[in-house]
């Protein structure tokens, strides 16, 4: 089901709601910005799930393409994976009365991922396999430009940790991701943005929350557990998921020991001063030292 609108202008907000949303619109816009997200002329196709998260990604992006010094189009989608209990109702009703073009798909994954998964193990995986593999081929046939996703930074971060912990490997998840066939490019124009920030203002806006029994009932995820540890890290080191995140995008691969990132082999001693040599010896940051905003200017937002 598709349905060609177009969107209006937001209603005027009560203070504490502008206040969240001018923060958010400027990160996001900063997200944008850094690392070209949105250009000229894009179809955004934005992943919509019912949660917090993708409301306000489409409701900021609704935003900004008013503002923005370029053209973009958006339309919001979907994929109905046939949950029982999921009230069909509430997204068409809600995309209708902001009057923002939409489309809706109903296929049932869940059954298939009930079926293959046994009782109590992670469904996580084989469920984001099918749903992606589902949306690449809806944002082919709506020619969309680019797909957009609600991770946020949290999700950045507890997907880092996850990799440390249980796969041995440094990376974590990407603001900006290009399919394996080359066909589609994915977005995350929240990734500068706190889920706590995402949950109050999800409040503030009254949003239609649909919760994910799914993924919900399962207890004992790892992810779970990841962002219990990172919650009693930041009660007991306050800023430190501040300096977490920075850390993602200030990296310095002389000084990890990945050998494909950094030639160590052919390392030699020189008589010129090196400028980036050992000067990292000279200075130990304070705990959680202020961490400076990206000096590139919002030129999406202007």
């Amino acid at each position: 089901m598709s349905i060609p609108l177009v969107s209006k202008a937001v209603p005027k907000l009560d203070e504490a709601t502008e206040k969240m949303q001018t923060r958010l619109c400027r990160l996001v816009g900063q997200a944008i910005a850094d690392y070209r997200l949105i250009e000229e002329g894009d179809k955004v196709m934005v992943c919509l799930s019912g949660g917090k998260d993708s409301y306000g990604l489409l409701d900021i992006l609704i935003i900004l393409q008013q503002r923005a010094p370029i053209r973009f189009d958006l339309i919001a989608v979907n994929l109905d994976q046939r949950q029982p209990g999921f009230p069909e109702h509430v997204l068409p009703q809600y995309l209708t009365s902001r009057e923002i073009p939409f489309h809706i798909e109903a296929r049932d994954t869940y059954s298939i991922v009930k079926r293959l998964i046994p009782e109590g193990e992670t469904t996580c995986s084989l469920c984001s396999r099918l749903r992606r593999g589902h949306l690449y081929r809806i944002a082919t046939e709506l020619g969309a430009t680019k797909i957009a996703l609600g991770h946020h930074r949290d999700d950045i971060v507890e997907t880092l940790f996850l990799n440390l912990f249980y796969t041995g490997k440094l990376k974590a998840i990407p603001p900006k991701l290009r399919s394996k066939d080359g066909r589609h490019l994915v977005i995350r124009p929240l990734a500068f943005v706190k889920e706590a920030d995402l949950a109050r203002y999800a409040e503030l806006r009254a949003f239609p929350i649909i919760p994910c029994d799914l993924c919900g009932s399962q207890e004992d995820l790892k992810r779970k557990k990841v962002k219990a540890f990172l919650r009693q890290w930041e009660q007991e080191s306050p800023g430190c998921s501040d300096s977490i995140a920075a850390a993602i995008s200030n990296v310095a691969p002389s000084l990890l020991m990945d050998s494909r990132l950094f030639d160590f082999a052919s390392l030699t001693s020189t008589a010129t001063d090196q400028s980036d040599g050992d000067v990292w010896l000279d200075h130990e940051p304070a705990p959680h030292e202020p961490v400076e905003a990206s000096p590139q200017p919002l030129e999406f937002l202007r």
